[in-house]
């Protein structure tokens, strides 16, 4: 009951803001809730299994998609506002954090 619950809240509230950063970071959502993990054979990948997204609920997923942003200013010597998320980041709360990642790509 909890998973289903846990799954209803992130297809109605996160799905589309984890759906946006994952292909962001080059990760193909079918549903925008998972993303199909591939692993590699040789020369052929094949689906191992799902992962749920979870930009929303965990540093690990999230620290990268925010370090590639800055990443990405500093390679492209851009001079992108990112205000908001160094706030975010500095303020160590990861609903910041995730909303000023979202805010972010969607300008």
């Amino acid at each position: 009951m909890i998973v289903s619950l846990r799954l209803l809240t992130i297809k109605t509230k996160d799905m589309k803001d984890n759906k946006l950063i994952a292909e962001f970071m080059g990760l193909e959502t079918p549903d925008g809730v998972y993303f199909e993990y591939l692993t590699k054979d040789g020369e052929r990948s094949k689906l191992t299994h799902f992962m749920l997204l979870e930009y929303h609920l965990s540093w690990d997923w999230l620290m990268p998609v925010a370090n590639e942003i800055i990443k990405s200013r500093d390679e492209q010597n851009a001079d992108w506002d990112l205000t908001d998320l160094k706030y975010a980041l500095c303020t160590t709360n990861i609903e910041y954090v995730y909303k000023a990642v979202v805010e972010f790509i969607k300008n």
